[in-house]
């Protein structure tokens, strides 16, 4: 195996019509590996379970139900972030041999709310059985794949944080819906391989170039688990929070098994002049999800 050839300070390199700057590394056939790609669908969705459920108060006054889904496909624990009482999931709720009605309350596979001393997961007259407010228009749903350095370390690298913020905002204030939470940290390539790719980038190359110069495509995630999830809570008929339109392509599924009726756009808050996000660095990977990944944003003149 070559050992790849350094390069010098300042070079500049044309790779895949991908002009990379300050580049640390040239492989031996002086090709990147891995050109943009689109985000493909699968041929056959994976099996999910969804394994436990529980109810979790929020800091905004909102109620929401956590599902820990487990799947024939990887090893990870993806969530769904449910809103209101009309979405429950099919594997969750199938009786299981041998449970008892106490099994089927902790794991989370009851009708109503707990309360001390009760002994049944099915309808109980003590709990009024009230389910959220509904409507004709199909429920508000959010991909969103984790970021450990937007939602818990206040990076300004990226959107993702106000973006899970936002969605919740939305979905709360329509009452139903569902984000679910996907365990693809860095687009897919996980979170030492995007550290890496963030000093890339202050090296002078943008959030694509710095993936392709790790040997990683732009975008390793898929969403076929997604679609299985929605699938397991009953959503076929969806209006998707996306600026990605790869993304509504892969989540339909194989088969059509999920529709997007409705695609709703996720601003940057501070492009609408609004208190959000704001930084040079998030300026710039806008900009790229825009012109090499096909995301559907129009630019503020001013930002």
């Amino acid at each position: 195996m070559e050992t790849p050839t350094p390069v010098k300070p300042n070079a500049q390199l044309v790779q895949s019509e991908i002009e990379c700057v300050n580049t640390p590394i040239q492989f031996p056939n002086g090709q990147l590996k891995h050109p943009v790609r689109k985000i493909e669908t699968p041929k056959a969705l994976p099996n999910v379970r969804c394994l436990v459920r529980a109810r979790i108060p929020t800091v905004q006054g909102t109620e929401i139900f956590l599902h820990l889904y487990k799947n024939d496909q990887d090893t990870k624990e993806h969530l769904a972030i449910v809103f209101g009482n009309n979405i429950r999931s099919s594997s969750l709720d199938a009786v299981q041999e041998g449970e008892t009605e106490m099994d089927r309350m902790i794991r989370g596979a009851y009708v109503g709310k707990l309360y001390p001393g009760r002994t049944t997961s099915t309808a109980d007259f003590k709990v009024q059985q009230t389910e959220t407010e509904d409507s004709d228009a199909p429920y508000l749903v959010r991909i969103h794949s984790e970021c450990y350095t937007g939602e818990t370390a206040w990076s300004a690298r990226c959107d993702c944080g106000e973006q899970l913020n936002e969605a919740a905002r939305l979905i709360s204030n329509e009452g139903n819906g569902v984000i679910v939470y996907l365990r693809q940290e860095g687009r897919g390539i996980g979170l030492a391989e995007k550290l890496k790719a963030y000093n890339l980038q202050d090296l002078g190359n943008d959030t694509v170039e710095a993936n392709l110069l790790l040997q990683h495509p732009a975008d390793s995630r898929s969403y076929g688990i997604a679609t299985s999830i929605l699938v397991d809570l009953g959503l076929h008929d969806i209006r998707l929070l996306t600026n990605n339109p790869d993304k509504i392509t892969s989540i339909e599924g194989p088969n059509d098994e999920v529709h997007v009726v409705e695609r709703v756009s996720m601003i940057p808050k501070a492009w609408k002049g609004e208190k959000g996000v704001k930084s040079k660095e998030l300026g710039d990977y806008l900009r790229t999800k825009i012109t090499k990944m096909g995301h559907l944003l129009d630019v503020p003149d001013k930002l």
